[in-house]
């Protein structure tokens, strides 16, 4: 017996990854975001370009393109999936020394890119602690969170505002 809602699950209470070859193959989109917050003076260092081990926002987008792709590596229960589009966007705050990590992940296929839209967001935040950090082991990264899922039976989410 099945929990409800728990497709991961077997009758055993095993893990297993859900087969998805009767599914219809359909576009599918998300967008995941996170945040990093930061000392004022590491804010400025980056929007400076002063930052040592290079332009921190340009290895970050790398590192969340390659997040996303290498997903199923990372996460035991995901499928392999064909990505046909990444973007990714950062929004820069000064007042809350902030910056907003925002990634877009899109397939023709039968399971959705969610977990592609998290981990790259997350490989991303990653990245800019890991090119900061001799400045500023405070760094703290939070709130990854599925923004926004369209495509597959579940049709339309959008998370709620805060």
């Amino acid at each position: 017996m099945e929990d409800q809602g728990l497709t991961h699950i077997d009758e055993a209470g095993r893990a297993r990854m859900v087969d998805v070859g009767a599914k219809d193959e359909t576009l599918r989109e998300a967008t995941a975001e996170a945040i990093v917050t930061m000392k004022p003076e590491t804010l400025s260092r980056i929007k400076a370009g002063q930052i040592k081990k290079g332009d921190v926002l340009a290895v970050a987008q790398v590192a969340g393109v390659m997040g996303a792709k290498k997903t199923p590596d990372l996460i035991p229960m995901c499928h392999p999936i064909a990505i046909t589009g990444v973007d990714f966007g950062f929004e820069i705050n000064d007042t809350k020394s902030t910056i907003a990590i925002q990634a877009t992940v899109r397939t023709i296929g039968r399971t959705g890119v969610e977990m592609e839209a998290l981990t790259g967001v997350a490989t991303a935040a990653l990245t800019i602690y890991d090119m900061c950090k001799a400045i500023d082991k405070g760094m703290v990264i939070s709130d990854i969170s599925l923004v926004k899922k369209s495509g597959g039976k579940s049709g339309l989410y959008t998370r709620p505002s805060k």
